[in-house]
Order: C-alpha cells, then structure tokens, then sequence
C-alpha cells in the first residue's frame, strides 16, 4: 500500500491537462509507440473534434524510483465549469492534485474554483507551471500568483512543458515524495467507493471504484449498499489503457468490476461496494448530490421512440452522472423528459451523445432555471418549466435562483464586462486587482440571465482572456412574467418562458420576428404573437402563398375572375381554421440566439 499514489490533475480549460498526461503516460512507458497519440486518455470522438475533456479518465502506471517500483494512478479531469461534478468525483477518489497553471496566461477563474475542491478535500496540491517553452511565457510573474494563491514555497513550484517533455521527471519525484499513499485497513471488510461507470453492450455494465478498506477477489459475491443488490464478482481488474484482469484488487487502488448488471439504475455513483460473506455495514461518505442549473425538456422527434429515448438516456445517466431527468409531457411536441443540466455546453454536448452514441434524434426546449412560486393562498412550490406557472390572478410573486460569479480578466477589458454585467441586472460585490493588469470582478446576478449566451459574449467582449465560474446563492424576488408565444392563437408550449418583466417586450418582439424567418410559409396566412397572460405584447404576420388561380382566364368578364378568387379566399379560410404549423428544430434552437 505504501507504494500506491493516487493523483489527478486540476487545471482551468486548455492549460494543457491531457497534454501532460500523455508525457507522464510516455515517460512510465505505460504505452508504446505504436499506441500514443495526442490526448490519449480523451476517447470519445467529440472530445477529439472539439479538443475538450468531458469526461475524467482513469489510468494506472508502474514506474521504478530507485529500486521500488510504484503504482500510479492517474485521474485526468475536465477544465470547463460545465462538467465541475467530474472533477469533485475524481478528487474524491485521489489523494494528491497536480495544479497545472499556463505559464502564459497566469491563474484563471478555474484554476481557483477546482483548487478549492481540491482543498476541502484535504488533497496535497503540486503546483505546476505548464507550457514553459511558449515565447509568451512568463514564469515569474505567474510563479508569484501561484504563491500568493496557495502560499507554497517558490522552489516548490515545478517548471514544465507538456508538448516538449521538459520537467516531467521532477513532477514524477514530487508525486512519489509529496502525495501521501492512501489510508485504508487490508484487513477489514470491503469497502469500495463507486466513482465512476460504463455501458458495455456485451458484458452489461462497468463499475469503476476505488478500494478504501479490505480487497476485492475474482468470483466474490458483492454487494452495492445503496440498492442493496447482490452480484458476482465475474471480472476484476485494474484499469490500465485498456482493462487489464487481476485475481484481487487491494486497498488503496483503483479498479473495475463486471458483474453482468443489465440495469442502468442499479449502479449509482457515489454507492459503495462490500462482500455478502463479510459485509461493511456503514456506507462510505461519497459525493455530494449534483445540483443541476439549466432544465430544458428533450423529446424524440417521433413520439414512438420515446421508450428508446429513455433507455438511451440511462445508459448515458451511468457514464454522465450530472445529469437528472424526469419525464413530462408538452401539448406541442409529446412524451418526453424534463432534464437538468450543469450547463448550456453540458445540455449541447448530451444531445450530440445521444445523437453520436444512441442514433437518437432529439428536439430540445427553450432552457431556463428553476423558480420558487408563491400563491396568494400562502402555498409555493418549485417551477421547473414556464407552463406550470399558475395563473396570474393566483399568484402572489416569483422567486428566481440567483449566483456569485467570479471575472477574472485583463484591466482593458473591465468597462465592456461591467455593462454586459449590468445589462443582465447584475450588481458588483467586489473589484480587485490581482496584478498590476488583472483584475477579479465579483458580480451577484440572476442565473436566468447568464444561461442563454452570456459565457459566448464574456469571451468575444474580452477576446478569449476572461474566465467565469459561478456557484449557486440562494433564491430572491423579482418581477418575472411569463410569455407565451401563440400561432394562429394555439399557444406553444415549447417556446414559453419565464422573463423579467422589464425584459418582456424586447424579447417577445425579438422572438416574433425570428421565428417569422424560420418557419416555413404555408397555403394560409399565419399570425405569430408574444403575449403575457392576455395580453399581446408584439405580433408577426407570415403571409401566405398564393397559388395563381386566374391563370387560365386570359381575356373574358372581370367577374369570372373574381368569382374564382372569392372561391380561394374561402378555401384559405378554412384551411387557416384546420391547419396547424410545423416548427422546425431550428427555430427552437434560433431562440437561444438571439442577440
């Protein structure tokens, strides 16, 4: 046990995490040449195209210091803010981090929000200065923030390189002399900490743990403590690039099982595992529950695939465990499920997965946050989606989540931020500057305003410097309406949304005027209006094609012409009366778009 290290790496997006981990990979000769290639660990195909990490990877390495060889286990985690819930698991499972800070962008928002994870979970921090060899970089300047954040000693700080090699035998010695080996007893009952799973079409679902107390044999009969289940231990093993078979896995490491469960909701992260013969009775304190952010609703395209839809969205539930989802049904698009997500690239990258993965093609509401409604009878009750927002005669005032976020961005940039903060009715809390040119800005905001597009404006306003991340603060009152969207007076479901009052009009019109783009025209006229309650705030009108039915009289008495447009013009009345508009998936998605 002694000579096991489990570690992960930490860092803000594109600090070059998975870059490092392909060095260390190479260094302990865990993979051959023929194997390597870069971003090794990131193995699904949208991680590859989009360059990202979306989910942690787990990987052990043997490396001989001195005459002792040792077991590294390496855990690689996401940098975005959306996919957080990945990185607090990995950290659970770990007992040091690799902080890895860009030599040539200094400390970002980040950096410190997943140091703090790391923190609170006592976890021994390496820091690291990454990407040394960039003509950009400035190791001084970026070595006192990192002191002024973590208060370590300056030599303490390893200087490195991810693309070129350089440091990587210094980070090896650091993890071997600064990261603790894990703390459990061999010799008390199994007790294995859930952390992560899989869907394997062939061998049924794959749990991956890590063994706090006691070991796990080949052919045990376990049980998961949560559900209470019982199943064979078919396969053990430790997770190398591939899964690599052992009789035992011992306290301390990292490993996986198969045990043949078909059912997805039988393995939940989190759970712990012990044996039948000696079981552990208390579970293991494991993660806290994730809280979503953004709920949108996701339905099949054709309504019978909606059973498919819902296996699909288990399967992806094991290997996601951020994401929470119920089912619910809308008058515009069917059966579907009301989903929670960690954010707005958390929601984009989920339904790409059920595209890519599943084969599943999906349409997806119009995001919002969760409210706190209050009745005039004194009652309140929790608001996932606008349509459940009682009458307004009813209603007494809305309650709506609000957040602290963090800005840490250039001095240049700060004008620009502020009013894009203040147009999204934020209040500054706090400003200071970390350096002479970098400043953190502290903003107390609704979190209804930032989930559409405000990451995408924070990011073109500061040309890519600004970092954002955010936690949640509790729920205040505003005054929130909610605006319904009617075609040919049939409200759509689908595109309401709770909005601020002040907000409303602008918005509505916005809405009318796109989605009179998007929709196709038809035989009849179509009026497109934004209403609140009754009353209509902005209106659209998609005129109707018109088939030439004079055509054929050339010459001859006016009222023969007329006559057959009298005729149309009652046909289209009544076509106005029984048809009904299609909305393409466009046009739900356009609404996210706006600005």
């Amino acid at each position: 046990m002694k000579h096991i290290r489990n570690f992960c790496i930490i860092a803000h997006i594109d600090h070059g995490k998975s870059t490092l981990a392909d060095r260390l990979l190479e260094y302990t000769e865990t993979i051959s040449k023929r194997e390597a290639q870069a971003q090794l660990l990131d193995n699904m195909d949208l991680e590859r195209e989009r360059g990202i990490t979306i989910k942690s990877h787990a990987i052990q390495m043997n490396y001989k210091v001195g005459d002792i060889e040792y077991n590294f286990n390496l855990i690689d985690t996401p940098g975005h803010v959306d996919f957080s819930y990945e990185v607090s698991r990995s950290i659970a499972a770990c007992e040091g981090a690799l902080l890895i800070v860009d030599a040539s962008q200094g400390i970002q928002a980040q950096t410190i929000s997943n140091l703090y994870l790391a923190l609170e979970h006592d976890l021994e921090i390496i820091p690291i200065l990454n990407k040394m060899d960039l003509p950009g970089a400035m190791p001084e300047e970026v070595k006192d923030q990192i002191i002024d954040l973590i208060g370590c000693k300056r030599e303490d700080i390893i200087p490195a390189s991810g693309k070129t090699g350089m440091g990587i035998p210094d980070i090896i010695q650091a993890i071997v002399d600064r990261v603790p080996a894990p703390v459990g007893d061999p010799e008390a009952p199994l007790q294995a900490l859930i952390f992560d799973s899989v869907f394997n079409s062939f061998r049924g679902i794959i749990a991956y743990y890590k063994v706090v107390n006691g070991e796990i044999k080949k052919g045990d009969k376990v049980k998961f403590i949560n559900t209470g289940k019982e199943y064979l231990a078919d396969e053990v093993g430790i997770l190398k690039l591939d899964m690599s078979p052992r009789s035992v896995v011992k306290t301390g490491d990292v490993g996986y099982i198969i045990s043949g469960i078909k059912e997805a909701r039988e393995v939940k992260v989190g759970d712990t595992i012990t044996t039948v013969a000696r079981p552990s009775l208390d579970a293991i304190q494991g993660f806290e529950e994730v809280k979503p952010m953004v709920f949108a609703g996701i339905y099949p395209v054709d309504t019978d695939e909606f059973e498919e839809l819902r296996e699909a969205m288990h399967k992806l539930q094991l290997n996601d465990a951020s994401i929470v989802f119920e089912p619910e049904s809308s008058a515009a698009l069917g059966f579907g499920f009301r989903c929670g997500f960690l954010g707005m690239l958390h929601m984009e990258i989920i339904q790409e997965r059920l595209e890519r993965e599943f084969d599943m093609t999906v349409i997806t509401t119009v995001p919002n946050v969760s409210y706190i409604a209050h009745t005039t009878k004194g009652d309140e009750f929790i608001v996932n989606n606008p349509s459940d927002l009682p009458d307004p005669s009813k209603l007494d005032s809305v309650e709506e989540p609000y957040i602290k976020a963090n800005i840490i961005t250039k001095a240049d940039f700060v004008g620009p931020i502020m009013s894009l903060c203040i147009q999204k009715r934020g209040a500054i809390i706090n400003q200071s500057y970390l350096t002479s040119d970098r400043v953190e800005l502290v903003f107390e905001m609704p979190m209804a305003e930032i989930v559409f597009d405000f990451y995408d404006r924070l990011k073109t306003l500061s040309k890519g410097y600004a970092s954002f991340d955010y936690h949640q603060i509790g729920y205040r009152k505003s005054d929130l309406v909610r605006l319904d969207l009617l075609l040919n007076d049939e409200p759509v479901d689908a595109l309401s949304s709770l909005i601020h009052r002040s907000n409303a009009y602008d918005f509505g019109k916005k809405i009318c005027e796109k989605l009179r783009e998007l929709i196709p025209r038809q035989q009849f006229e179509i009026k497109i209006q934004a209403s609140i309650g009754a009353k209509v705030i902005a209106r659209e009108t998609l005129s109707a094609l018109r088939k030439d039915v004079t055509a054929k009289c050339y010459g001859g008495d006016i009222s023969r012409k007329r006559k057959l447009l009298e005729k149309q013009k009652k046909g289209k009345k009544r076509m106005r009366q029984v048809g009904n508009v299609e909305i393409p998936q466009s046009a739900f998605m356009a609404v996210l778009k706006l600005d």
